[in-house]
């Protein structure tokens, strides 16, 4: 098996005349953490559908652990990367039954039944999820943090080395941002989950990242760890707004704070006025 979980090499694609990615590249090691960040617009949505195989290529290559995305069924894809969306779609389906949809990828021909060892992969995720006691609840009467647990389970149950996530913390209060991220963290330590997470907040992105993907009008405008990554320069030229950025007293990381232009001016004119007397 190769060393990396995911290769993206000189890959351009989009939709006809309108949005483009170009000549992408970068490489995901095994058992890293990564996110892709980056403005609306910048092509975080178009390069999550390209991984996931959801939007063709048109230049370069994916490739999964060692493999071609171009060469793999959807069944083998979907034993080698398991995929959370934004927005969980289940409707009036049991958190169980949902669960137990990662086992799809393993059906054999005329195989219409989970198996024990369906279950017992499922019940595995649902408790590490926090999500067993409530199996028998439907997926929509669940809040959206309680979703997002039960859409985690399901894609583990997929027994993948990839996990690739959606903006799964972007309608979330921060208590069910934090518990949604930890758990993902503490798979990507302890199960050595490779993690792909696309995400806006660049303060969660620093904090539970290694490696970051920034992106800018549809081709990579750095990467690295968030230390090199997310500097102010960076930020400002990518985002278009004033920033400060300072180290997470605690973790180390970079913590950006917003300027408003109020905040902004005033300081302008502070500054004016001193250098004036």
């Amino acid at each position: 098996m190769s060393h990396f979980a995911l290769k993206v090499q000189n890959m351009s694609c989009g939709y006809g005349s309108k949005f483009h990615l170009s000549n992408v590249d970068f490489t995901i090691d095994q058992g890293s953490f990564t996110s892709i960040i980056g403005p609306n617009g910048a092509g975080k949505t178009t390069l999550f559908r390209a991984i996931s195989g959801m939007l063709s290529i048109e230049n370069g290559d994916v490739f999964l652990e060692g493999e071609n995305l171009k060469t793999l069924s959807h069944k083998a894809r979907a034993r080698k990367i398991a995929i959370v969306n934004q927005s969980v779609e289940a409707g009036a389906m049991r958190i169980e039954d949902y669960v137990l949809m990662g086992r799809l990828p393993y059906r054999t021909p005329f195989s219409f039944f989970e198996t024990k060892e369906d279950y017992e992969i499922a019940e595995e995720n649902m408790r590490l999820t926090g999500v067993w006691e409530k199996r028998h609840k439907l997926m929509d009467q669940l809040s959206g943090g309680e979703q997002q647990l039960a859409a985690i389970a399901r894609a583990l149950t997929q027994k993948t080395n990839l996990l690739l996530l959606d903006e799964p913390t972007a309608h979330l209060d921060i208590s069910h941002q934090m518990k949604v991220l930890n758990l993902v963290r503490r798979l990507n330590h302890e199960a050595k989950l490779t993690v792909l997470l696309i995400i806006h907040d660049l303060n969660l992105a620093s904090e539970y990242s290694d490696q970051l993907i920034m992106l800018k009008e549809g081709t990579i405008f750095a990467q690295g760890t968030p230390e090199e990554v997310l500097t102010y320069n960076n930020i400002e030229e990518v985002y278009n707004t004033v920033v400060i950025t300072r180290s997470n007293p605690m973790s180390g990381k970079p913590f950006i704070f917003p300027v408003s232009e109020v905040t902004l001016r005033e300081d302008i004119s502070k500054k004016t006025t001193q250098s004036a007397i």
